[in-house]
């Protein structure tokens, strides 16, 4: 059988009655000690880079330190010889002591708004479990799509294409909406469901102008280097449309394929389903408060620019409501081992690609690129290509979205339109394409780290997943793409 529902109500309740965290961390299951074949190995990449390679002109000891510590970090968080939060807090650590970083400096990004939208999302969907209503909305989902497993996917990309529009953060839906629900289904279907959330919501960020922030920023960039837009909204929505849709369809069905679900047919699933949301009945006080809450925090989400509420402000409101009204405790919140542990490890990331910033190592890479192409005489098609490539490449250095978009969107939308690509057509497929990034690896984006805080996808797979999926995004925006963005008159 694929599906359990009063079991998993079960596990639910005595999950919240022990006080485990209901977003599990990989360190949770891992060995605390340290592994020596993967700690040698990440320290000698790093060390190597260090030694052997020369520091470019232009760029200081100090910068070049760092990008070997940051690529001895990265190493380690794919070969794990600590769990990633340990691992990161020793880079941190480490950083701090060869006076390559200071204290405030490394820890600078646990202020960072992204971060403490994970934590605070991560928050609410414990709400979701312990109210039983992540169990209901779990219910529903099996009851409507979930005689397979490939189907119950199709229904949760569905689900996100409806919820974009409202809720304009893709961490905000990944850890408020979705995990909570994955949580209430079959074990044996957790970490294909949670993989191909990841990868597909990397598609939904692009379906709408509205659909995730760093959308916005790139719009605003475009239109600083010259580039017109007629109507932004329709123009985002029309490029989008056909690549984006054919994206989505084949995302859960490439995973599927390469890395399938632990069981793919759950016939008898949507009947019992339904009987039991028959004998769980109407929504009970505690799911309509949580609810309430979740209620006000989307519609300051979808209202907040004009209000003046960013997003992580928003869910900060909604979690005071959760807390006031007894839907949560502190004691829960607290208890959510994995989102602190993702506030430490993220936070260190973020503050060390910001700092590669700041360093000017972003802008060697993004120049050294740059000359290459000069060099290379290329058509503006093959420029146009061989920019995205280096522009979605550069992204294994960057913890945020938000970040590689500040530093990298308008020099490399510069490049292209040297190179005489067409302006609006170079401007959205480069904010497209900063979309797309987004699962590549389990710091590529804050939705990114929800899902692997989950607790269901080990590292190694989200990596692989992450390369092949980038894979079918270029073969499908790029051929699919192209051809729809010809017929639209874009070039």
């Amino acid at each position: 059988m694929g599906f359990n529902p009063q079991t998993v109500s079960r596990k639910s309740l005595r999950t919240n009655a022990q006080g485990k965290s209901v977003v599990h961390a990989a360190a949770a299951v891992e060995e605390d000690g340290l592994k020596l074949v993967p700690a040698v190995i990440s320290i000698a990449v790093g060390l190597a880079v260090k030694l052997f390679v020369p520091i470019p002109a232009g760029l200081t000891v100090q910068a070049w330190d760092l990008l070997a510590i940051f690529i001895s970090t990265v190493v380690g968080l794919v070969l794990k010889p600590l769990p990633v939060g340990a691992w990161a807090f020793a880079a941190a650590t480490f950083s701090i002591v060869s006076g390559t970083l200071d204290f405030a400096t490394t820890f600078a990004s646990l202020t960072n708004e992204v971060i403490w939208l994970i934590v605070v999302a991560t928050i609410f969907a414990r709400a979701f479990v312990k109210t039983g209503f992540g169990d209901r909305l779990a219910l529903f989902f099996v009851k409507m799509f979930g005689k397979t497993t490939l189907a119950l996917a199709y229904g949760l990309q569905l689900a996100e294409v409806a919820i974009c529009p409202a809720v304009p953060s893709t961490t905000a839906r990944a850890g408020g909406v979705f995990v909570p629900i994955i949580n209430g289904l079959d074990a044996r279907t957790k970490s294909y469901l949670i993989a191909q959330q990841l990868q597909g919501g990397n598609n939904t960020s692009s379906i709408l102008l509205t659909a995730a922030a760093q959308n916005f920023l790139c719009i605003k960039l475009a239109e600083g280097l010259g580039v017109v837009f007629t109507n932004p909204f329709n123009q985002w929505f029309m490029a989008a449309i056909v690549p984006c849709t054919l994206a989505i369809l084949a995302t859960p069905l490439v995973i599927y394929l390469i890395d399938p679900p632990g069981v793919k047919d759950t016939p008898e699933a949507p009947i019992q389903a339904a009987k039991q949301l028959e004998v769980m009945g109407g929504l009970k006080p505690a799911e309509t408060k949580m609810l309430m809450g979740l209620g006000v925090t989307v519609c300051l989400w979808v209202f907040g620019t004009q209000l003046g509420v960013s997003a992580v402000l928003a869910a900060m409101i909604g979690l005071c409501i959760l807390l006031s009204t007894g839907v949560v405790s502190w004691d829960d919140a607290l208890s959510e081992k994995g989102a602190w542990d993702t506030l430490v490890w993220f936070a260190i990331l973020i503050g060390m690609s910001a700092q590669l910033n700041h360093l000017g190592v972003v802008n060697w890479l993004s120049s050294s690129v740059s000359g290459v192409l000069v060099s290379m005489k290329l058509s503006w098609p093959a420029a146009f290509g061989l920019l995205h490539l280096g522009y979605f490449s550069l992204h294994y250095l960057f913890a945020s979205q938000t970040a590689h978009v500040g530093a990298l969107y308008s020099a490399f939308l510069g490049m292209m339109l040297a190179s005489g690509a067409p302006p609006v057509l170079s401007a959205l497929t480069l904010a497209f394409n900063t979309n797309l990034f987004g699962g590549v690896t389990h710091f590529a984006s804050g939705q990114s780290a929800v899902y692997f805080a989950a607790g269901h996808l080990e590292l190694a797979t989200l990596w692989k997943q992450g390369a092949y999926c980038a894979v079918l995004n270029f073969l499908v925006w790029g051929i699919a793409g192209m051809l729809w963005w010809k017929a639209i008159g874009l070039y």
